[in-house]
């Protein structure tokens, strides 16, 4: 019933086909100006993790800024003449730019030690390095010694400083009251204009490349950076897949027409494909960026198939029509290659059950492009052939590679040798897969070339580390006045009115004190800020004498609002009693084990610190990202656990043979494994990217299986012989797998030219995992096949 169908209506009306196709194609085309990018730090997260709605709130309460950060390494000494002037240069033409809020930067930071004046003086009317009555050697050695600002605003060389710029607040995004489509707008207003504050700003950085090394850092600019990698990529991919592709068409077919026909396809699905995001109002990430490049491939593989099916079948029925040669051949390959869509479009649907939103969006994307990829092939490649005149459609004399004859050869003549190498794989892979991990550093996500890392490596080496951290500490309910009389028995009427004072309790310091301390003690952690900081520093300020609660409450009263603001806010919380330590971890150490360390501190706060649960909470970016990380297993063993029962059940339903079944899928099963193997035997963390590898791997490479064993049970029934059926096969379908996975391999390859590390190393092993699919369907599955005789019956 569909077979005719198709038949009448498709392949019996090319010219109606076609217009079809062409008008799909430029509607589809016209919304590709809807195609979006995104590299917002939102899709690096797993969909709906409490603890982002905790930082959220955290950074509510305690005040939250966009900034950017400059390291700044001048040639000479930091504090003469010149290095001052240059960096009050430096900071005067960075306020000038109009999205700047602020510049703070060494020359910026309150001096309170640095003059013998009465401390409330000091206080009220501080002084600057930039101020010129200041003493520099005194007032550097004060910032040096800090226990704020060391590590933080200034190296502990004393080489590198850091510049902050806070970046005004012109557009708010107002979720309430406003549609999808009005929020995406102001989204994109938004990353427009932080594109355009980052070329600004990086005009005055080089502007100023000669007096020191700077480099510039922080969230904005590694979005803007990132949004330029995703479309470097898809140009890049893009283009060298196509060219590839070009190539191998040239190379296969030695005819023009069996390049622009294949080629046309890819076109139109590409094209199709666009749009359709366009409509949807899907964003292209980081993940997915790959995806053109992965679908010309996918495209490519099902054209190579069915055009070679037609040539031999021309070849071999010389005197048929080409309309009867296109009706032979699509219903030869349907269902092969419906067959081989639907188990890659299971592999893709599997990366839906992650909790990582990119890797469902990507999931998602594939198994659309799957769906187009299949209808433009058996619509448009059809179409095209019957508008070629019949003398232009031959083929170069047919010829068998010297790779299938000798694969062909080997697995009837030596396998005993196969399946010896193939269990030395398995046991390695098993040992591999062992050694897998995911501790992964964000910042060797990134090639060492890119400022992105540049600039993330000096923070993490010289200002402090990278990733922040924070440990919330939650007291008891506020004691009132009444329960502290012996405290706070000096406080006369007038002070009595402000309750911030009693805030400040011996039990409440102590507890901030430990705490801070004990996190200042691992290794993994660099700068550790905490309302402890500015104790010790007000001690240093009381000639070393520790502060009573009663001093702290008098003190806090009489600091200035803008320091108040800047030093003191961002660390306690008088209203929701409740303090805030803010920790970065040092991102580049090699041993760095995040899972580890957050169970350490968790831990160690409860049974060494003898903190109750509900006394303390961790937050920030490192929580996150140890999430995704940790998320990584998860998502490893579902999605290959679906993809392995789906593809299974897929074989039963299209071989109706548990044995074939089972032959089909152990070449490909073994070929994932093995490269998940690899990356554990070298070492290589999983990441977002490499997560994938196994399943699509298992998607693609189980194609080849497929065609394969269709050959071979159309094939075996005219023979009747294992062997000779083995041969044929290499022969006929056996060349269009090695094309196909050639093309595959070589499109992946074309990865290596990411700046993103993650996407390199999905190019390098899924090319890898496929090559080797492709030699264990070409021999393996032969070898499987002689031995188990699935066809007895």
């Amino acid at each position: 019933m569909f077979a005719q169908l198709y038949q009448n209506v498709i392949l019996k009306n090319p010219k109606t086909v076609f217009l079809f196709l062409l008008i799909t194609l430029l509607s589809f085309g016209y919304f590709s100006k809807d195609f979006r990018l995104d590299a917002s730090s939102e899709t690096l997260l797993i969909e709906g993790d409490p603890d982002l709605q905790y930082l959220r709130e955290v950074s509510e309460r305690y005040g939250s800024k966009d900034f950017l950060i400059l390291t700044y390494t001048p040639n000479e000494n930091m504090i003469s003449d010149n290095s001052i002037n240059n960096l009050l240069s430096l900071k005067y033409k960075i306020q000038s730019l109009d999205w700047v809020h602020s510049v703070i930067t060494l020359l910026d930071i309150p001096l309170l030690n640095s003059s013998d004046d009465p401390l409330q003086e000091r206080l009220q009317n501080f002084k600057t390095l930039k101020d010129e009555e200041v003493n520099r050697d005194r007032g550097f050695k004060e910032i040096l010694s800090s226990p704020v600002f060391r590590n933080f605003v200034i190296s502990e060389d004393a080489k590198t400083t850091g510049i902050i710029v806070n970046i005004k607040k012109d557009i708010e995004i107002e979720i309430a009251g406003k549609s999808k489509n009005e929020i995406e707008r102001v989204k994109d207003q938004i990353k427009k204009q932080n594109h355009k504050n980052i070329l600004e700003i990086r005009e005055v950085i080089q502007s100023y490349d000669d007096i020191g090394k700077i480099h510039l850092g922080g969230i904005p600019m590694i979005a803007d950076d990132m949004m330029s990698f995703i479309k470097s990529d898809i140009i890049v991919f893009g283009l060298g897949v196509f060219l590839f592709i070009v190539f191998t068409l040239w190379y296969v077919f030695r005819r023009l027409i069996w390049i622009i026909v294949p080629i046309s396809s890819c076109f139109f699905s590409v094209v199709i494909m666009i749009g359709l995001l366009g409509i949807l109002g899907w964003k292209v990430t980081v993940i997915s960026s790959n995806f053109i490049a992965l679908m010309l491939i996918l495209t490519m593989a099902m054209n190579i198939h069915l055009s070679t099916r037609f040539l031999q079948l021309r070849e071999k029925n010389p005197n048929k029509k080409i309309s009867e040669l296109i009706i032979l051949t699509t219903s030869k390959m349907f269902w092969p290659i419906l067959y081989t869509v639907l188990t890659t479009i299971i592999a893709f649907l599997s990366l839906i059950f992650s909790e990582i939103k990119p890797i469902i969006d990507f999931g998602w994307m594939m198994t659309l492009g799957l769906i187009i990829s299949f209808v433009i092939t058996f619509t448009l490649l059809p179409t095209l052939i019957n508008f070629v005149p019949e003398e232009n459609i031959s083929l170069k004399k047919y010829n068998v590679s010297f790779l299938n004859s000798y694969f062909s050869n080997l697995s009837q003549k030596n396998h005993k040798i196969i399946f010896l190498i193939s269990g030395i794989i398995i046991i390695l892979s098993i040992v591999g897969i062992s050694r897998l991990e995911v501790e992964n550093s964000f910042i060797n996500y990134f090639s060492k070339k890119t400022e992105i890392y540049k600039g993330m490596k000096l923070i993490d080496e010289k200002l402090g580390g990278t990733t922040p951290l924070e440990v919330i500490l939650k007291f008891p309910k506020k004691e009132s006045k009444e329960q502290n009389d012996d405290e706070f028995d000096e406080w006369d009427e007038e002070n009595e009115k402000n309750d911030e004072k009693y805030w400040f309790t011996k039990d409440k310091i102590d507890k901030i004190s430990l705490v801070h301390n004990y996190l200042d003690g691992l290794p993994e952690v660099g700068k550790v800020l905490s309302f402890s900081s500015i104790i010790d520093v007000a001690t240093v300020l009381n000639n070393n004498k520790p502060l009573g609660t009663l001093e702290m409450g008098v003190l806090y009263t009489k600091i200035p609002e803008s320091i108040k603001k800047e030093i003191i806010d961002p660390y306690i919380s008088i209203d929701d009693n409740e303090a805030r330590i803010n920790l970065r971890i040092i991102d580049s150490q090699e041993d760095l084990r995040r899972n580890e360390l957050i169970k350490k501190i968790n831990y160690d706060l409860e049974n060494k610190i003898g903190l109750n649960k509900n006394e303390f909470k961790l937050a920030g970016v490192l929580i996150l990202f140890n999430n995704l990380l940790q998320s990584l297993f998860k998502s490893q063993i579902l999605t290959l656990g679906l993809v392995m029962i789906g593809i299974f059940s897929m074989f039963l339903i299209l071989f109706r043979n548990t044995k074939l079944s089972l032959i089909g899928v152990v070449p490909n099963f073994i070929a994932a494994f093995f490269i998940l193997g690899i990356i554990g035997l070298i070492g290589i963390p999983l990441d977002m990217m490499t997560i994938t590898i196994a399943a699509i791997t298992i998607g693609i490479a189980v194609d080849n299986s497929i065609h394969y064993i269709y050959r071979f049970k159309e094939e075996f029934i005219n023979s009747k012989d294992y062997k000779k059926t083995i041969s044929l096969c290499h022969s006929t379908v056996g060349e269009a797998i090695l094309n196909t996975s050639i093309t595959i391999v070589f499109g992946f390859s074309i990865l290596v030219l990411s700046n993103f590390i993650p996407t390199i190393y999905f190019g390098i092993f899924t090319g890898l995992a496929m090559l080797l699919a492709m030699i264990s369907v070409l021999t393996l599955l032969p070898s499987l096949i002689l031995l188990i005789k699935p066809f007895e019956k």
